[in-house]
């Protein structure tokens, strides 16, 4: 049964508000998404009917609590074809990838290196930075495209044999690329190094397998997954977690103390010290089952169509440059611009006032920024429950900004014309 749109958006309470008198476009789904009522439910539940402490509780509530809480673990693995011992429950995708840069420091030298992209997100590249600082390690970035992807012939000189770690993102939170994870995998690990993917843009947009992917950690958060916020998970492998030494102390990660000693838990709850995020947990699992009752394939051929719009909608924009992949294919819906002569804070300030709901700044990606060759871009980001009405409600926006900005031209220019201005080129 394909996607019925109108039903999925009227489970979301937040779109029926009016921001300025305008109704709510909100396109800022790569910084968070919105939560179905399926969501706020189970939270509300959890606290008015059950709100005990997990583990180890014999009454009542403390096992209810409990079933939910690891129920909710298991439905998650399921989804990312894992196991419930190789879910660590976090409390972000950030926070997961430097739980695995402490958990690997021990394991880096002087000798070794340690490669990154280009596109990466700040959350996967400042914790490697400054493992390297502490390690003595060598860190090495891989280049992009100017067409926003990966520049794979220039792997066989970065991956070399004393290459301990390869992080990357699967998607990217300003081009929206979809990343090749398994073939850098699979040339990494003919290389003896392990592999962290910030795995944060792609969860609810793509299907996603660790068994296909073959990474050694996967990191997630869950309100990108349209679940609560302060919540995420690590998925490491099996035979992985279990030789790796913890990094935090106390509570549920321990089996037994004495005086002078403690033995660990056994996973995942090994890496997980004190009282959890419950209520979060338990409300991120109902957000998996409500991305799974929804079918990912049919999200993501969604996603993608209104994505096509959305790229097509940019060419009756005048001077406008778009960052990232031309087409919709390995693209999530995550499109980044500029436009010629407006900062983009102003587009976005602008856009609020018509009630569109974007993302403008550096995304938390300087270097990519860099790479672009601007200080910042405006970012509209897509998900399930954005609709080709809003593509137009956007654009209608969009040419509002230019006209504030450049009034005489767009006066000048007949509408016929406006589309020679367009920017294709993401070379800079």
């Amino acid at each position: 049964m394909p996607l019925r749109i109108p039903q999925i958006r009227s489970q979301f309470p937040i779109l029926k508000r009016k921001v300025n008198g305008k109704s709510l476009t909100y396109v800022d789904n790569a910084a968070t998404t919105q939560k179905p009522k399926a969501v706020l439910d189970k939270l509300e539940q959890y606290y008015i009917k059950i709100n005990a402490n997990v583990h180890r509780g014999i009454h009542t509530l403390s096992e209810e609590a409990s079933a939910a809480y690891e129920g909710a673990r298991e439905t998650l693995a399921r989804y990312i074809g894992a196991t419930p011992q190789e879910l660590i429950y976090t409390r972000n995708a950030t926070d997961s990838i430097n739980i695995v840069a402490r958990l690997l420091e021990s394991r880096l030298g002087k000798r070794d290196e340690i490669l990154v992209t280009q596109m990466e997100h700040h959350s996967n590249l400042v914790p490697w930075q400054q493992l390297a600082k502490r390690t003595g390690a060598t860190l090495k970035i891989l280049p992009i495209t100017d067409e926003g992807r990966w520049d794979m012939s220039e792997l066989p000189r970065l991956l070399t044999s004393s290459t301990k770690i390869v992080a990357v993102n699967h998607c990217s939170n300003v081009l929206g690329t979809i990343n090749p994870v398994s073939t850098i995998a699979r040339a990494a690990h003919q290389v003896g190094a392990l592999v962290v993917v910030d795995g944060a843009q792609a969860a609810a947009h793509i299907p996603i397998n660790m068994r296909v992917l073959d990474c050694d950690f996967y990191a997630m958060s869950a309100h990108k997954m349209y679940g609560p916020t302060g919540i995420g998970a690590l998925f490491g492998k099996k035979e992985i977690l279990e030789i790796l030494e913890p990094v935090s102390f106390g509570g549920d990660m321990i089996k037994s103390v004495s005086s002078f000693d403690a033995e660990w838990n056994d996973l995942p709850w090994k890496f997980e010290p004190g009282t959890p995020a419950i209520a979060e947990a338990i409300g991120w699992g109902a957000a998996v089952e409500w991305l799974k009752k929804n079918d990912i394939d049919q999200i993501e051929r969604y996603e993608r169509d209104l994505t096509k719009q959305l790229l097509n909608a940019f060419t009756e924009l005048p001077d406008i440059t778009v960052y990232g992949p031309a087409t919709t294919s390995n693209r999530v819906g995550v499109v980044s611009f500029t436009m010629e002569g407006v900062h983009p804070h102003d587009i976005a300030t602008i856009l609020d006032r018509e009630g569109v709901a974007i993302r403008s700044g550096n995304h938390c990606a300087m270097p990519l920024m860099v790479r672009l060759g601007v200080p910042a871009t405006a970012r509209v980001s897509l998900a399930v429950y954005n609709t080709k009405s809003e593509i137009a409600t956007i654009l209608k926006a969009l040419k509002k900004a230019w006209t504030i900005f450049h009034p005489k031209v767009m006066v000048s220019v007949p509408e016929s014309r406006r589309n020679l201005w367009q920017k294709n080129s993401t070379n800079h």
